[in-house]
């Protein structure tokens, strides 16, 4: 660059007329991934099915639990009532309450040592069984039974 102190000449440039601005037209390009309106409408019906199906599980998913919760809430109550029921159970069978319905409905009395009586056997300890002498018919009946009892195991 010269470092002089010269204008620029701007007079080349007063004759020739500005330049027009070019005409900007707009032609439709058709694009191929643009979908025809057959196309958008299944898009959108499908987009439409899919959400419905998402909420449709989301409800069905809160049911569940809700259900969940009241079986959860029926279990405990069982539980505390089968507490209850054991300790009524108990209470009932204990030895105390036994004694006192034996006596006072029952009308039953406590065992004195002038009720018991003791037997004594002075014959020995060997039994002697006889034999039946049963007939041939009863003989093979026992026969059949026995093999029946042997295959059942």
């Amino acid at each position: 660059m010269n470092k002089n102190n010269l204008a620029y000449d701007l007079s080349k440039y007063e004759d020739q007329e500005p330049e027009k601005a070019p005409k900007i037209r707009l032609r439709k390009v058709r694009s191929e991934n643009a979908g025809s309106v057959p196309k958008m409408i299944a898009m959108t019906v499908a987009a439409g099915l899919l959400m419905g199906m998402v909420i449709y599980c989301k409800v069905e998913n809160a049911a569940v639990h809700t259900e969940i919760t009241n079986m959860t809430k029926e279990v405990e109550m069982l539980g505390s009532e089968n507490v209850r029921m054991q300790s009524e159970i108990e209470e009932k069978t204990a030895l105390g309450s036994i004694e006192t319905y034996a006596e006072n409905i029952l009308g039953m009395q406590k065992l004195d040592k002038s009720q018991i009586e003791y037997v004594s056997i002075s014959s020995g300890s060997v039994v002697d069984i006889p034999e039946n002498e049963d007939n041939i018919f009863v003989r093979i009946k026992n026969t059949f039974y026995d093999f029946l009892e042997y295959i059942r195991g």
